[in-house]
């Protein structure tokens, strides 16, 4: 059973239960399970050597989620070509592909945490009440470790692109 962490996080105001640690500057990242498409799987080993931007977003069809992806699918072209941008959400991979095709979305890698949502219990972003993943932001480098991290303590709040966008630039 994943820890509780109540108290941090709220949905329009109202408590929220996050299940999973609370990841540090520091911490080794936890390995994790997402899909890319309803067979093909990813872990963290699958991006070994890059430095990795993880934006989660609770449903890719609401609001900030979209602006959120969006926003992170621009900067893309100013990054690295050794910065890889994941974007990891509990939506089904065939609603992450509508979404890309419709938005034009074509720079981020969008990754699913459906199954078992093995990444938001590992990452502690695991909404207890919804099964959804809460907002937040990781930047973790070359050999797998955190070196930033945001967990947004309102879901409908936008997170701090300036800073993750800082954090990743500072480590290529």
């Amino acid at each position: 059973m994943s820890a509780e962490r109540t108290g941090v996080a709220t949905l329009k105001g109202n408590p929220i239960t996050l299940l999973g640690p609370e990841l540090k500057v520091g911490d080794k990242a936890p390995d994790f399970q997402l899909n890319k498409s309803l067979v093909d799987i990813v872990s963290l080993k699958d991006y070994a050597g890059k430095v990795k931007l993880i934006s989660v977003v609770p449903s890719i069809d609401t609001g900030v989620c979209d602006a959120q992806t969006r926003r992170f699918n621009e900067e893309t072209s100013t990054l690295s070509d050794n910065v890889v941008v994941l974007t990891v959400s509990a939506d089904l991979p065939f609603a992450q592909a509508r979404w890309c095709g419709a938005a034009g979305v074509d720079k981020v890698v969008m990754l699913s945490d459906y199954k078992d949502n093995n990444f938001g219990q590992a990452y502690g972003v695991l909404i207890k009440e919804l099964r959804l993943d809460m907002r937040s932001i990781f930047v973790i480098d070359a050999n797998d470790n955190v070196q930033y991290v945001e967990y947004l303590s309102e879901m409908t709040e936008h997170p701090n692109y300036e800073q993750a966008l800082a954090a990743v630039k500072a480590l290529v």
